[in-house]
């Protein structure tokens, strides 16, 4: 069996035996099932110094993000929910939680929300990842720190889960027109400027061997070839606003947006949504190396589905963080190949 993360690629020894492969953390997280698919985890500060915590994207947030793994089996459940990007300037201080030495913060979702688990039986659920942090007096990221769980092992009522599932999606609000006026152009014009951006990437990853092994961590030619192949993917997506693979939305679908999210991915549904602030808060193109623009934030978006590369966020955002990955989480990085593409169009 193998499990993988919210943010971290974790082994299991076997089919029933899990090695979450801990890495020191003054974050100690705990699972607890309440209800046939409840689950609450218990947050704890162990460390010598107050955590100040980035919520948006991570379970201490009450939005569709991945909060878990499910596993049946050697099988991982699909997650349903949404991928998104946030924004790394000017974050409201509302987007942090300070958890203070010894506190232990608590939060409750429930399995069945995003990951069908009709059919019942027996599921393995585990949460381990990273979480962006900043001073306590402070807004700026400045690192992450990493967490892992228990592991659950739980016996699902199949009808009650699939009533459960049913309740929440039937949430969502009713899918609305599309972008118009301003918002339209904004959005018509990143999709041209992303298939650009894509082309650009996509030559360059086969030449600039620096640029990959810095960004990718590797210039093989097994990763130049993923690497290649994702970006192809994004110029064919981006080739056309009126088909695809997508659809892309300037109304809040889900809904997801808050001041921080410039954008979300739905990878199950395969619609981009434009939150409020990509609009407000983002140039349509920038040639300053390592910033946010409408454009790359397409280009990350566009990533998360599953017909291009099926990305993940990993709990990292911005430049540092994401060049300190592993090349393994590098190659399945939204915002890696976001900022490569940004870096070949800035020269970086």
């Amino acid at each position: 069996m193998k499990v993988l993360s919210i943010a971290t690629l974790v082994s299991l020894a076997s089919a029933v035996s899990i090695d979450l492969a801990k890495r020191e953390s003054p974050l100690d997280v705990k699972l607890e099932m309440t209800g046939n698919t409840a689950v609450k985890a218990f947050i704890t500060n162990t460390g010598s110094t107050d955590l100040k915590v980035f919520k948006t994207g991570t379970f201490l947030k009450d939005t569709p993000v991945e909060k878990l793994k499910v596993f049946q089996g050697d099988a991982q459940v699909p997650f349903d929910g949404i991928r998104l990007r946030i924004t790394t300037a000017s974050i409201a201080e509302e987007a942090f939680q300070i958890i203070s030495v010894g506190e232990t913060v608590e939060k409750e979702f429930d399995i069945a929300e995003m990951h069908d688990v009709s059919v019942g039986g027996s599921f393995d659920v585990v949460s381990s990842g990273t979480l962006s942090i900043a001073e306590v007096n402070s807004t700026e990221l400045t690192g992450t720190v990493s967490f892992s769980s228990n592991v659950v092992t739980i016996e699902v009522d199949g009808e009650a889960a699939k009533k459960t599932r049913r309740n929440f999606l039937n949430k969502r609000t009713v899918v609305q027109s599309g972008c118009t006026g301003t918002q339209r152009t904004a959005t018509v014009n990143a999709i041209a400027n992303a298939r650009t951006l894509a082309l650009a990437a996509a030559s360059a990853a086969n030449s600039n061997n620096a640029k990959m092994t810095e960004y990718f961590k590797s210039s093989t030619a097994a990763t130049k070839s993923t690497v290649v192949g994702v970006f192809n993917k994004i110029a064919s997506e981006a080739a056309s606003t009126t088909s695809g693979a997508s659809k892309t939305y300037c109304t809040d679908i889900y809904p997801a947006c808050d001041s921080n999210t410039l954008a979300y991915t739905l990878p199950s549904g395969s619609y981009i949504v434009n939150c409020p602030i990509y609009f407000s808060g983002l140039t349509a193109l920038t040639r300053t190396c390592h910033a946010q623009d409408q454009a790359t934030t397409t280009l990350h978006e566009m990533t998360h589905l599953t017909q291009v590369k099926g990305t993940d966020d990993y709990g990292t955002y911005g430049y540092a963080d994401s060049i300190a990955l592993s090349a393994a989480r590098a190659l399945n990085h939204a915002d890696t190949y976001s900022l490569f593409a940004n870096a070949i169009y800035a020269g970086c």
